[in-house]
């Protein structure tokens, strides 16, 4: 699986995770020279605080289109240092 951004490759791996429809990515397939952390978070009732990422890509910024769980609810342990993308980000086979 590839997410890509704007025709730039942001993360590959053959090792995602499907949950609620969306790809988790292992953080060690990102390309991280395009990632920016973010003071944004969230709240999901069964996984717990999500995280976020800026998105930069040829220099212009997407902000908040990459979320993770730095400690992952019980009962969510297979989101663990993995990371989902939406908005712009496509991700294809």
């Amino acid at each position: 699986m590839k997410a890509m951004l704007n025709d730039t490759v942001i993360a590959e791996s053959n090792d995602t995770v499907v949950v609620e429809g969306n790809h988790y990515f292992p953080q060690s397939s990102l390309v991280r020279e395009h990632f920016v952390e973010s003071a944004h978070h969230t709240r999901c009732p069964w996984m717990g605080e999500a995280s976020y990422y800026t998105v930069r890509v040829n220099g212009e910024d997407h902000a908040n289109v990459a979320w993770y769980y730095p400690t992952p609810m019980k009962g969510a342990e297979a989101v663990s240092d993995r990371v989902a993308f939406w908005k712009n980000v496509k991700v294809v086979a």
